[in-house]
């Protein structure tokens, strides 16, 4: 079992930069593949990017490519997202996820989720 809490989000103007975090509690972060995924209003729920067990692999939207850059600290238990050139459709809650995974970093087969943190952009 992991808990994800995330931190970091607020209001931001275009162009502006943003970092989340999300700190996870558990003995065992390091064996946890992270991913960063948002929900807009009225929408479902999509994929931002995501990190493996170790940080050597790093997978990314299209959307967000080159914008967004995934890191994590195995020794503070943290995943972080550097938001950068946010756009007004990056507008969203953005939610930590994790999945026990030692492949390289994928969209899918995420099954802990944090509470989410809002993100608004103002164009």
């Amino acid at each position: 079992q992991v808990q994800l809490v995330e931190s970091g989000g607020g209001l931001v103007q275009a162009g502006g930069s943003l970092r989340l975090s999300c700190a996870a509690s558990g003995r065992t972060f390091s064996s946890y593949a992270m991913g960063w995924f948002r929900q807009a209003p009225g929408k479902e729920r999509e994929f931002v990017a995501a990190i493996n067990w170790s940080g050597g692999s790093t997978y990314y939207a299209d959307s967000v490519k080159g914008r967004f850059f995934i890191s994590r600290d195995n020794a503070k238990n943290t995943v972080y997202l550097q938001m950068n050139s946010l756009k007004a459709e990056d507008t969203a809650v953005y939610y930590c996820a994790a999945k026990t995974s030692y492949l390289r970093a994928s969209a899918t087969g995420y099954g802990y989720w944090g509470q989410g943190t809002q993100v608004t952009v103002s164009s």
